[in-house]
């Protein structure tokens, strides 16, 4: 079946080679760019040379699911390969991938997703779900559409779809430092807090108290966590303090909200 791969970027010349190298059977290539200050259009350039690549520049303004749909639309074959900048297909995905006779009522497969941080694989904690159970990634064209501002999710058009999981993994190299961790978990909690003060959703002291600790208690000791050894506990406390900065944020919202409508 032919492919069209959407890969999503922001300054990513670390990443970008590496998952371009690894969709190299695929059909085309769509990049869409958030006007990136780095040297990813000339990377993108490059590999113009040996893979067909749509090139487009379109801002996030803090939406990735507006970012993933105008790739599908742009998409030109009937399946579409969803890959972020800082993944890579796995040989063994890439084979199986390329193997696939889809049956028509088939309208997602799911790809499970090991990932990389501190230069080992996270086998357990907050990662354990999307390792063992897979997200949808690779979809038929006009079957659903993505929602939610952050962390987006693949909603289908008609229910009861019939999907599939593949065994090949995706492999994923987040955040490699502290410094660039603390930069996504700030600029997605942003996006997150927004997007529910715009819903109407009110926070209380109990969340912000106690929803980051039990998400803590949770990836780090009953996913097990702790087994990854340092790197584990670093991602299960950073994930948690993603969780705390949201509904902070939301307060924030809520008091900006607040001191406007009083003055």
């Amino acid at each position: 079946m032919k492919i069209s791969a959407v890969i999503l970027t922001k300054n990513e010349e670390k990443n970008l080679e590496r998952c371009l190298k690894s969709l190299s059977f695929v059909d085309e290539i769509i990049i869409i760019d958030d006007y990136s200050s780095d040297k990813t259009k000339e990377l993108v350039d490059f590999f113009k040379k040996k893979l067909n690549i749509l090139f487009f520049q379109k801002r996030l303004s803090g939406d990735f699911s507006s970012q993933r749909n105008f790739g599908l639309q742009k998409a030109k074959n009937q399946w579409v390969l969803f890959v972020d900048a800082d993944e890579e297909i796995s040989s063994v995905l890439s084979k199986e991938i390329q193997l696939l006779t889809p049956e028509n009522e088939i309208r997602c497969y799911y790809l499970k997703r090991r990932d990389f941080f501190w230069e080992r694989e996270l086998r357990f904690g907050e990662t354990i779900m999307t390792r063992n159970q897979g997200i949808i990634r690779l979809v038929k064209k006009d079957s659903g559409r993505f929602e939610g501002k952050v962390h987006e999710e693949f909603i289908f058009f008609k229910q009861k779809a019939k999907t599939k999981k593949l065994s090949g993994f995706i492999n994923h190299y987040p955040h490699q430092t502290t410094k660039e961790f603390l930069k996504t978990i700030n600029d997605y909690s942003t996006i997150r807090a927004r997007e529910l003060f715009e819903k109407g959703e009110v926070p209380s002291l109990f969340q912000l108290i106690f929803y980051p600790m039990c998400k803590f208690l949770l990836t780090y000791f009953l996913y097990l966590g702790f087994l990854d050894g340092p790197a584990g506990f670093v991602y299960s406390f950073m994930m948690s303090f993603h969780s705390f900065l949201v509904r902070a944020k939301l307060f924030q919202y809520y008091g900006e909200k607040s001191q406007s409508e009083n003055s």
